[in-house]
């Protein structure tokens, strides 16, 4: 690059131009890779098709910043994944060189999250679904050239897609936000924090959730425990039954629906029990003064 490529630099299509013709020429370069017999020569064309085609890496840890870990680490990550596909790369194999090397600098970059990135650790489970997930998602992206589908990577890695679903959405896990931070209304998201109820509203709370519970066969509460305690899916609560994923969903439905109308009720009730009592006080306050 000269003084005049300083002083005018590429605007964004020549830029692209430039990177098209960079590419083309690590093809060729992986060619002679693979047909030189000096390993020091392999080794100074891999170097060079490395240099060539960082802007695969970078573009790639581009899209992955402000998730809770800095940039430049994100940068290391990739180009040392890049190293890895040109090691790995085979030409003639169906794929260009960029088409092997994203997957594979994605997938590294997304195992540094898993490894390093947690904010909020998940269920252990959840994690070693996750760490399959990325390792079956490089796989069928490599194999089908698009994303795959949930149903894809459940049939990969044996698993329900409700399972899978879980793992996926253990990626917001990573990243949290401070409760001083800023809205753009001027306040903090503190001020929208619902403030603990007291203790007596809980043991309250967890009285009326008892009663509503007895009203539940032993089978309905059965259902509950599996979901809410155990945290087992839907599919996983059907083989328990021997019923279908779909019959879980409707008796769930079933029994939340109707404990939330009991609660409903009750909590209506100890509102009038309230309204009695605060009047039942002012009209002995009324008498008392009175008298």
């Amino acid at each position: 690059m000269d003084r005049t490529d300083l002083e005018h630099p590429l605007d964004p299509t020549d830029r692209h131009a430039q990177q098209r013709r960079d590419h083309a020429r690590a093809e060729e370069l992986l060619v002679q890779v693979e047909v030189t017999t000096d390993p020091e020569e392999r080794e100074r064309l891999r170097q060079e098709v490395v240099l060539l085609t960082l802007d695969l890496a970078d573009t790639v840890a581009r899209r992955y910043r402000s998730r809770g870990i800095d940039h430049e680490d994100l940068v290391q990550v990739g180009r040392m994944a890049l190293v890895k596909a040109v090691r790995g790369y085979r030409s003639g194999a169906g794929n260009s060189f960029p088409a092997y090397a994203v997957p594979t600098i994605s997938g590294e970059i997304k195992r540094h999250f898993r490894d390093f990135g947690w904010a909020v650790r998940p269920p252990r489970r959840l994690q070693e679904l996750r760490a399959g997930l990325a390792a079956a998602e490089d796989t069928l992206r490599q194999e089908l050239g698009r994303e795959p589908t949930r149903d894809e990577l459940a049939s990969a890695l044996v698993a329900d897609a409700d399972q899978v679903a879980e793992a996926q959405l253990t990626a917001t896990a990573y990243h949290c936000m401070s409760l001083d931070a800023p809205t753009p209304m001027g306040t903090s998201l503190a001020d929208s924090v619902v403030h603990e109820p007291s203790e007596f509203g809980r043991i309250e709370d967890h009285d009326a959730l008892s009663r509503a519970l007895t009203s539940l066969s032993d089978r309905e509460r059965r259902i509950l425990e599996l979901r809410f305690v155990e945290e087992q899916t839907q599919a996983e609560i059907g083989a328990v039954l021997s019923v279908s994923q779909m019959q879980v969903s409707r008796l769930l439905s079933s029994i939340l629906g109707r404990l939330r109308d009991e609660l409903s009720d009750e909590q209506e009730a100890a509102a009038q029990r309230d309204r009695r009592d605060n009047r039942g006080g002012e009209d002995a306050s009324i008498t008392s003064i009175a008298s």
